[in-house]
Formats: C-alpha cells, structure tokens, sequence
C-alpha cells in the first residue's frame, strides 16, 4: 500500500515556511504542515497572513518543487477568540492551497467553544477548508470523547477530527469510539511514537509533545491498534525532539523520520499479509 506523508512545522519549527518545503523536497516528502501562528511566546511567528513577501516565496518553493499544503495551524478558540478574527488566516492557507486547518478549543465553556467551532467550520467552507479538532490531554478537549462531541454537536460537513497518536495515547482515548466514527471526518493523521511511560506531570506531558517524540515503532504507543481503526488517509509526521535535531541537523532528521516512518507501514503491511495467508491456509485445509 502507497502512503503519503507530510512534514509538520513542529518536528523542524526552526525553519521558516520556504525552508520547511526544501527540506521536504529533499527528504522525500509528499506534503509540508505549516504552522502559522505561534503556540508559545517562544516560538518564531511566521507571519504568512500579513508578510506578502514571505507569501510570495514560499508560494515560488511549493511551485519550483512540486511539494503541497496538507494543512496550516494553529488556531486557538480561547475565551478571548472570535472565529471572525481568523478570516485572514483561512485565506492564507487556502491561498498556500492547503487542505485543512488545524483547530483547538482552550476554553472552560463547552457551549460557546462549540458555537465557535461551528462558526469557525462556516467561515472556511468558501475556501474548501476542513478545520480539524485536535484534543490535547491538557486543554479543555482533553480527549478523543470531548472532541467526539464537539463534532456531533456541529454537525458540519468540513469538521473533521485530528488524531495525533501521542496525544491520543496520553489522553488514554478509547479505540472502540475510534472505530464508531464516520470516516469521512478524519483528513490526517499525526503520527509519532513516545515511551510508554506516561509522564507523571502536565509539564512532563508538554515536553515530550514538543520535543522527546520518537520514529514510529520505537516507543510503547500501540500505534498499529490506532491506525487499524480509522480509514488510510496521509500523515504528518509531527516527530519533534530536540537531542537528534542537533545531532542529526534539520534535513537529516526529517530524512531519517520519513525513512522510519515508511519502515514501520513495510512492517506493519507484511505483518497484514501474514496473517491474512495464515486465514486462507486454515479455511482451505
């Protein structure tokens, strides 16, 4: 089975959006994931919505290389967010030719979060946006269930969940919901790998997510159990961690992530047909 691949911002955020499509280039990439608005006060804001400059070039890399938007992130509906507010950041991304829109809802109220998040799926419907619910374990959609309700509730075409498997994982979301759900609201996948070990803080949980993830397969996330229950669809490798990018530099890791990556499905899909062959020998003895 062929699968595509994206490389999200996080797993090399130091680059700026034209960097990030050269590095996916060359290390084989189908996709890039562009973050857009900061998460952290530390982070670098590259600020495609406003810089026509920094829009133009990296319009000039997608075109000169052949590589496309998957999705753009982030945003953030806090209490203090109105979804009218992102109306230039939809019309960047659909601008850059991105599929999809990477939400969160930080917000204590569920009811004005979800009106929002239903506000939010209208204004990107003119610009063939999904925007996809992500669930965190520390925000106020801390799990797969919150998330699940949220979309019930909206009931929009274009909303869509983002299952990121570390998250999904730390959150301890249910598998048997995972598999209830309409395939037609999962667009992308993260995917990434972490100790089984879940850390004993929410500090601790932060830090692998930004920067201890590991190579799918090398951790203790069941992450054949997840994917085997929602449809194929691309996935962004969100794989940040800080010790190999210094040992590696930026293009070698994201090389090294895409190669463990296709490494893991080999595995994962020989493993299929294996017991697929074991099925069809016992029903024909």
């Amino acid at each position: 089975m062929t699968h595509e691949f994206s490389l999200a911002h996080l797993t090399t955020l130091s680059c700026t959006p034209p960097e990030l499509v050269d590095i996916a280039a060359r290390a084989g990439y189908d996709y890039v994931s562009i973050r857009m608005t900061p998460v952290t006060a530390e982070e670098e804001h590259y600020q495609l919505v406003t810089d026509r400059k920094l829009m133009k070039e990296t319009k000039a890399r997608l075109a000169d290389t052949g590589i496309l938007v998957l999705d753009v992130e982030l945003i953030r509906l806090d209490p203090l967010t109105e979804p009218e507010s992102c109306l230039g950041f939809l019309e960047a991304g659909a601008e850059l030719g991105a599929k999809g829109v990477i939400a969160q809802l930080p917000d204590p109220d569920r009811k004005r979060a979800t009106d929002r998040f239903a506000r939010l799926c209208d204004l990107a419907a003119p610009f063939n946006l999904t925007i996809n619910l992500e669930f965190p374990s520390w925000t106020q959609t801390p799990d797969l269930k919150a998330a699940v309700d949220v979309l019930r509730a909206v009931d929009k075409d274009n909303a869509g969940v983002l299952v990121d498997t570390l998250h999904f994982d730390r959150s301890r979301s249910s598998l048997e919901l995972l598999r209830q759900l309409p395939g037609s609201w999962f667009n992308f996948i993260h995917l990434c790998d972490a100790p089984a070990k879940h850390p004993d803080s929410v500090e601790g949980v932060i830090h692998t997510a930004r920067a201890d993830r590991y190579y799918p397969g090398e951790g203790g996330i069941d992450i054949k159990q997840i994917l085997d229950s929602v449809p194929t669809v691309p996935f962004s490798l969100e794989i940040p961690n800080d010790r190999r990018i210094k040992r590696y530099g930026r293009l070698e890791y994201a090389r090294r992530a895409l190669e463990a990556s296709r490494r893991f499905f080999a595995d994962r899909d020989n493993c299929h047909n294996d017991q697929k062959s074991r099925i069809l020998m016992a029903v024909n003895q």
